[in-house]
């Protein structure tokens, strides 16, 4: 009986040397985040993390050890119950429980959870037992299935943010170039009223190319009607006379066709006896 006391004071003192570690890490990572939040880096809050994840695993290695005693097997029974503050307790706690009686005791002896959250883990228990092996085997290949592709897609879009991140842009444009042509489009920077030599502006003697035309122009075409083809002669005659007295004006080149009222093909007249 007293090596089973010894052998539980010394788990109890190893577990207390352990939970005193893991809160003090706990404090010191609160400290961080409360107070040095502008200072504080990304590598030190996961150092900060590795930390409390290797206590937690040393405390599972001490509980789980076979030296250890079965901790749920032992009770614990109150001996004294007052509503008086007790500083021994306040000292132990570090200010947490300044009393120990019938308010808190329910609290921190409790061995079971709340009957709120009693009741809703028997409704997931009895969920999970009405599932078949199958059923559950498909929804769990299909959940991993959703979890490989969305971590997947972040480490693509991390890869791609960090080769973005260093891989410069490419300029598709030269400044200089762009700078010119806003200058000469606003300004008129950069250009010129100058002329080549030997242009003229339109209509001044020394145009090339006037004189061909007018040498080479037609006058008005003659158009001969059925009916009365020595009639129509003079007065085309007479026009193409006016049109090659006008020097300097281009002759035009559009078929004109003058008809009389007396040059009628079918116009009615005496028949000849």
């Amino acid at each position: 009986m007293q090596r089973e006391e010894k052998q539980l004071e010394a788990s109890l003192d190893a577990l207390l040397s352990q939970v005193a570690d893991l809160k003090n890490s706990l404090g010191s990572f609160i400290y961080k985040l409360e107070n040095e939040y502008d200072r504080l880096t990304w590598p030190s809050v996961l150092d900060s993390f590795a930390l409390l994840s290797g206590q937690l695993n040393t405390l599972n290695k001490v509980l789980k050890h076979e030296k250890t005693p079965l901790f749920r097997n032992q009770v614990i029974i109150p001996l004294v119950l007052s509503p008086d503050r007790d500083e021994d307790l306040m000292r132990q706690t570090e200010g947490r429980v300044p009393v120990f009686s019938h308010e808190v005791v329910p609290d921190h002896l409790r061995t079971k959870p709340d009957p709120e959250v009693e009741e809703q883990e028997k409704q997931l228990t009895t969920d999970a037992a009405r599932i078949g092996a199958d059923v559950a085997q498909k929804q769990i290949q299909s959940l991993n299935k959703m979890c490989s592709n969305l971590l997947e897609k972040i480490s693509k879009e991390e890869r791609e943010s960090e080769s973005g991140g260093l891989r410069p842009n490419k300029q598709t444009f030269n400044p200089a170039d762009t700078s010119a042509l806003v200058a000469a489009v606003a300004f008129g920077k950069g250009l010129s009223n100058w002329r080549p030599s030997g242009s003229s502006g339109p209509g001044q003697p020394g145009q090339p190319g006037a004189g061909t035309i007018l040498t080479g122009a037609s006058g008005l075409q003659q158009v001969q009607m059925a009916g009365a083809p020595s009639q129509q002669q003079p007065m085309l005659s007479g026009v193409q006379m006016a049109q090659a007295g006008q020097t300097g004006k281009m002759p035009s080149g559009i078929k004109t066709n003058i008809k009389s009222a007396s040059m009628h093909p079918y116009q009615r007249g005496t028949p000849a006896l």
